[in-house]
């Protein structure tokens, strides 16, 4: 099993996520609301501001200070067993 860091040392298992998203849009809202009602929302932005919202299929829903493309780019890291930095800079040369 692969723990992402999405945050402060904080982890989720890989193979449990759904869908990474981004926080301005009112269904990301929505989704973030319903789950504080079902007692399913885990917070590790640690007083920050939340920058995407990993959804996972135990329908947790978990709030991060991490920006949405950073998670991408590390789910890829751990993918391809390349090093973050190898591939961000691959990237920004494209």
């Amino acid at each position: 099993m692969q723990l992402l860091n999405v945050g402060f040392g904080n982890t989720v298992p890989v193979d449990r996520i759904i869908a990474i998203i981004n926080t301005g849009s009112s269904p990301a809202r929505k989704l973030k609301d319903i789950a504080k009602k079902k007692g399913k929302l885990i917070d590790v932005t640690e007083g920050r501001r939340t920058r995407s919202i990993v959804i996972m299929d135990s329908e947790h829903v978990v709030l991060s200070s991490v920006q949405t493309e950073t998670i991408g780019q590390r789910i890829l890291a751990l993918q391809t067993d390349q090093p973050l930095q190898e591939l961000v800079s691959r990237q920004q040369l494209r």
